[in-house]
């Protein structure tokens, strides 16, 4: 599938994101998720008091993630509402604390161009909307601060329900939209090499549009941009098994393997120290990595 582009070489592999360089030509990137709500779809509030948070993300750090998403409202149209001022005043003393306790990059999962605007001065170094830029102001506050932005393939008003979605081609679909967010980022002031796009596995999509993604998610990591895949514990993969979301753990780690082959470069993860090995095992296979140690018959 051929797509316009913003430019399509992703050339110089090399990223500085936050105190982290990456060089995605041969490493991947794991980033731990941290859910400060009642009601995400995996952890039901496990992560909400601010001690929690924080003790989450830094342990992801100390398991190995490279990055860690701070997220205060639920993608789910289903979940709770929770307006601006509810998930600033969630989020920021989680940035504050984290940011004083590790180097990892910090991100912020969020919609609102405000929100993003108090995190970054908070210590994030990213931002990741999963809305596409729905708010018109988000590339500018972004490029502003010099920061990384996660552009996010999703169709529906955040909050809103996208029943029944069709795609008569939906990699060439996404694809295309991806570019064309990532082209008004781009026009807004954020430089190239802060961009970072993902196809947005189950959002506004479902289990077969799902499935498509990652077995055609080669085509979207040549869109120019490094690919992010967040596929941990999702509904397509329950639907596939006809399991529930505390029983996919093994379905996780096989799609994160088969993503990092067809060139996700970072993947986005509850379970941080079983996908760090996974991801560090996968490098190594690949000639990316030398093992930690060399004993057998040596």
């Amino acid at each position: 599938m051929r797509f316009p582009t913003v430019e399509p070489e992703l050339g110089d592999p090399v990223r500085t994101i936050g105190a982290r360089t990456f060089d995605f030509s041969r490493q991947v990137a794991v980033m731990g998720i941290v859910n400060r709500t009642v009601d995400s779809f995996y952890d039901r509030g496990a992560t909400f008091a601010l001690d929690k948070a924080v003790g989450a993300a830094l342990q992801a750090a100390e398991h190995g993630a490279d990055w860690v998403d701070i997220g205060a409202v639920p993608f789910s149209p289903i979940a709770e509402r929770v307006d601006e001022r509810a998930e600033l005043d969630r989020l920021l003393p989680v940035v504050e604390a984290v940011r004083a306790g590790t180097d990892a990059v910090i991100s912020i999962d969020t919609f609102r161009a405000e929100v993003a605007r108090q995190a970054l001065r908070a210590g994030a170094d990213a931002v990741n909307d999963t809305s596409g830029l729905h708010d018109p102001d988000m590339a500018r506050v972004v490029a502003d601060a010099g920061a990384t932005l996660v552009v996010t393939h999703s169709r529906a008003a955040p909050g809103r329900e996208l029943a029944r979605p069709h795609y008569d081609d939906v990699v060439a679909e996404v694809g295309a939209y991806l570019l064309d967010r990532a082209g008004r980022a781009v026009a807004a002031g954020v430089a190239k090499d802060r961009i970072v796009v993902d196809p947005g596995h189950d959002l506004n999509k479902n289990t077969m549009h799902s499935l498509e993604l990652t077995r055609r998610l080669g085509e979207l990591a040549v869109l120019g941009f490094p690919l992010l895949a967040s596929v941990s514990n999702k509904d397509f993969l329950q639907e596939t098994l006809d399991l529930p979301r505390d029983d996919v753990a093994e379905a996780t780690l096989a799609t994160v393997v088969f993503c990092v082959l067809a060139g996700a470069r970072i993947v986005r993860v509850h379970d941080v120290r079983a996908v760090r090995r996974v991801v560090t095992m996968t490098e190594a296979v690949l000639g990316w990595r030398r093992p930690a140690v060399l004993r057998h018959n040596v």
